[in-house]
């Protein structure tokens, strides 16, 4: 585990997630969690944004938007659930967002009676981490949104 993407940064994620549960218990709503979850974050020097949109593109027409419970370092997708038990569906759900934004890397958090959380990474067709900016990846002839033009369309 130790060739972990991120790695450094993602045990720094984890390791808020236990603050704030151990802080704030079980039995609130995924947005009260995202917001101690951005204070916790930023207390420890790590860039984060809240609630970035990101657009989806099929035949590069945008088909829907989603939005990024938390961004960090401008590399990890971090999406917060408040549920009884992580299910396959929102698994499922990480790994589109990683395919549609071309992050290589994503946490899943569930603030449930404990934390539980599962990493996600994308993997290039060689089966091993690539370990270029994903935003120069290419994917076959869909032109992807790039992460940085959703974060201008902020400013």
């Amino acid at each position: 585990m130790d060739n972990l993407p991120d790695k450094d940064i993602t045990e720094i994620i984890i390791s808020c997630a236990f603050k704030v549960h151990n802080k704030l218990g079980s039995g609130f709503l995924e947005k009260v969690y995202e917001n101690a979850m951005l204070i916790e974050l930023k207390q420890t020097g790590l860039s984060v944004k809240q609630q970035i949109p990101l657009s989806v593109y099929y035949k590069n027409i945008t088909v829907g938007e989603y939005f990024v419970d938390l961004f960090v370092e401008n590399k990890i997708i971090c999406e917060l659930k408040a549920v009884k038990q992580i299910s396959q569906v929102h698994e499922v759900q990480l790994v589109n967002y990683l395919t549609a934004s071309r992050i290589m890397t994503g946490l899943l958090f569930n603030f449930g009676n404990s934390v539980t959380f599962k990493r996600k990474f994308k993997k290039t067709t060689n089966n091993k981490f690539n370990p270029v900016n994903p935003v120069n990846l290419k994917y076959r002839d869909v032109q992807m949104p790039r992460v940085q033009d959703a974060q201008e369309r902020l400013v």
